[in-house]
């Protein structure tokens, strides 16, 4: 594991220091350390709110922040090598809580050609991470952090992805979502739903034939407790996909409620 500053530009790619430290790094697991979260893994850091959050840094580290970060990069890297490029807090939080780590940084400067030269000559001493292997492991872990502990069942072992941008998630020739960079979630296709059903994550159990894009509450008779609004669901009547779509209640509103809208259609079947 790799662990890096965080940057005020974000998402984290885009700034200067990062684009430096990725020619390095890309082919390796990359932590990005920040005072406001702790920890973010560089497949998450397109996620609200870590994509978005503006936080003045004074430089210096409470001792909170300290023990936090410190605490969380000690449970992430758990059993993994460290190869450090930090300064300051940042530094202070992982002497804290890990013993044995190499930190390449050179005058509390990480951009800089000593501190950069130092990273590439201690990374030639570790094995890269094949493409293939990162971008599955990429794409389970942002599934479970969308759906749960389970959530990375949600991505076959077979999986492809196309586009530029924006990923589409396609698996035996179907595509189960597509990965939306600008929120850094996955928007549901209808074989995806399939998926969530199978595992019984995100489910709105309906009575009634869906023929519109909107599913009123009263027509909902039962749906997963932990959906929260603008959660990716599926639509179930009689164990059968019928579509896919936003949240617009919580779960348990969606049982309760007598009247308003539940879920917003993206995607049904016609």
């Amino acid at each position: 594991v790799v662990l890096l500053p965080c940057s005020m530009k974000k998402p984290y790619s885009n700034s200067k220091s990062h684009q430096k430290f990725r020619k390095l790094t890309r082919s390796f697991q990359e932590l990005i350390v920040t005072s406001p979260f702790g920890i973010c893994p560089r497949e998450l850091e397109n996620t609200f709110p870590i994509q978005s959050y503006d936080v003045s840094t004074t430089g210096s580290w409470s001792a909170d922040e300290i023990e936090e970060t410190g605490k969380l990069i000690a449970q992430y890297c758990e059993g993994k090598q460290i190869v450090a490029n930090l300064a300051g807090g940042y530094l202070e939080s992982c002497e804290a809580y890990v013993d044995d780590f190499v930190n390449v940084c050179v005058d509390e400067r990480p951009t800089s050609p000593d501190s950069l030269y130092n990273l590439r000559m201690e990374l030639k001493k570790h094995q890269r991470v094949n493409r293939k292997e990162k971008t599955l492991h990429e794409l389970k872990s942002i599934a479970k952090y969308q759906f749960g502990p389970d959530g990375d069942k949600f991505i076959p072992d077979n999986v492809k992805t196309k586009g530029m941008y924006h990923k589409r998630i396609l698996s035996n020739g179907k595509q189960l979502a597509l990965l939306n960079k600008d929120h850094g979630l996955y928007r549901l296709n209808l074989p995806g739903g399939e998926i969530l059903k199978d595992l019984n994550i995100n489910v709105v159990k309906i009575d009634f034939d869906l023929t519109t894009n909107t599913v009123f509450a009263p027509g909902i008779v039962e749906a997963s407790h932990n959906i929260i609004p603008n959660d990716e669901v599926v639509i179930v009547r009689n164990n059968t996909v019928l579509g896919v779509g936003k949240a617009i209640m919580t779960g348990r509103e969606m049982e309760e409620c007598s009247n308003g809208i539940g879920v917003k259609i993206k995607h049904r079947v016609k």
